[in-house]
């Protein structure tokens, strides 16, 4: 979540307007009293990939901000969208439980969450990420700056000349 509001700020700051579409607010509208089960988990991220779909072929680029734990959900995404470039947020799971600002992992620890990606439920990491980013090394701006680098070197984003430096 900081890295995708991070990345989100410096494609604001570019005038790039941005939808980031985050798991837990969707999850809210498509499963509003979630059971968190496999067959619910696939039907919800594969409807975040349809989603982010339908918002890219209408102009507006998007940011996931989600888990997606298993690789077919991120496979999903990106062979539905042209232009996907997938970032692997690497970080041990003991930083993951120091900065648990949702209380997720601490749920988790006390019994009353039993399917938390990295705990009780198996995470897939990505086999070949267009991007890794170190969550316990990278400051979240760094990190968001890596990947609109990233962007631009896959011509996805074209390269930002500050104002008064090119151009006419």
């Amino acid at each position: 979540s900081t890295l995708a509001s991070a990345l989100a700020a410096e494609l604001r700051m570019r005038g790039t307007d941005v939808a980031v579409l985050e798991s837990d607010a969707l999850r809210r509208v498509l499963t509003p009293r979630p059971a968190y089960s496999e067959e619910e988990r696939d039907t919800f991220y594969l409807a975040m990939a349809f989603i982010g779909k339908l918002l890219v072929e209408h102009g507006v680029p998007v940011i996931f901000d989600a888990t997606a734990s298993r690789r077919i959900y991120r496979d999903s995404a990106r062979r539905q969208i042209a232009r996907f470039l997938e970032v692997y947020v690497d970080c041990p799971l003991g930083i993951c439980l120091k900065r648990d600002s949702k209380g997720i992992y601490k749920r988790a620890q006390e019994g009353a969450a039993s399917t938390v990606p990295g705990l009780q439920a198996a995470y897939e990491p990505p086999q070949h990420p267009d991007l890794v980013v170190h969550g316990d090394r990278e400051l979240p701006q760094d990190a968001g700056r890596r990947v609109l680098a990233k962007l631009v070197e896959k011509h996805y984003l074209e390269e930002h000349i500050p104002a008064g430096e090119g151009g006419i």
